[in-house]
């Protein structure tokens, strides 16, 4: 009985996941993701965040056999600390590309949202109200209690992969939308979304599972 309860309760704590996939477009002429060496950028200004969620990235694919550095061991700070023109980002793709780069895979907050969920300390309405006193009883004080909202922040992430190699046209080689609900800490909220991303990229057949 105890076994039970515990695999109950693993699978109801892998369930309670805050990053849920949206959507995703993968070119059709892409077969797998299998470059010699990927670039894994995350696009921040919290370096602490960044180097959180490129470390862990950079890992997930090596476990799986791709070849990957983090864009903090790669580019300089000083890169990311201000905007750069076209030209700049076309030189510093010459550059990774001259040091044996033949994909990227680059993540961005493409925007955050706040939404609120309603709270009621009121009985949920069921079979046991079949009285209509009983029932006005429960919830007359709807007319004398505030109700309670909380504001939570949801952030809408874009992970895209490209081909350095390929024509213009046919570079982009897949795009995955997801949102994060909630995020409480930077480690668990990075794995989550690491996580669903591997998974993703698996269930399409992009790269090979572990």
């Amino acid at each position: 009985m105890k076994k039970l309860v515990i695999i109950i309760v693993l699978i109801v704590l892998t369930g309670c996941s805050s990053t849920q996939f949206v959507d995703s477009w993968k070119n059709p002429e892409t077969t797998s993701f299998n470059p010699k060496k990927a670039l894994v950028v995350g696009i921040t200004d919290n370096l602490t965040a960044r180097k959180i969620f490129e470390e862990d990235f950079k890992d997930a694919l090596i476990l799986r056999n791709i070849n990957a550095v983090e864009s903090t061991t790669v580019l300089s700070e000083g890169f990311t600390s201000s905007k750069k023109s076209e030209e700049e980002i076309n030189e510093m793709i010459q550059k990774i590309s001259n040091d044996g780069f033949d994909a990227v895979v680059i993540t961005v907050v493409k925007g955050v949202e706040k939404q609120k969920s309603y709270y009621e300390n009121y009985p949920r309405v069921g079979f046991g109200w079949s009285r209509f006193g009983r029932y006005y009883y429960w919830y007359q004080d709807i007319y004398y209690t505030p109700r309670y909202y909380e504001t939570y922040n949801v952030y809408h992430i874009e992970t895209s992969i490209y081909n350095l190699n390929g024509a213009e046209n046919k570079s982009l080689i897949w795009v995955g939308s997801f949102k994060v609900v909630d995020p409480q800490t930077i480690s668990v909220t990075v794995k989550d979304y690491v996580d669903r991303i591997i998974n993703q990229l698996e269930t399409e057949q992009l790269i090979r599972k572990r």
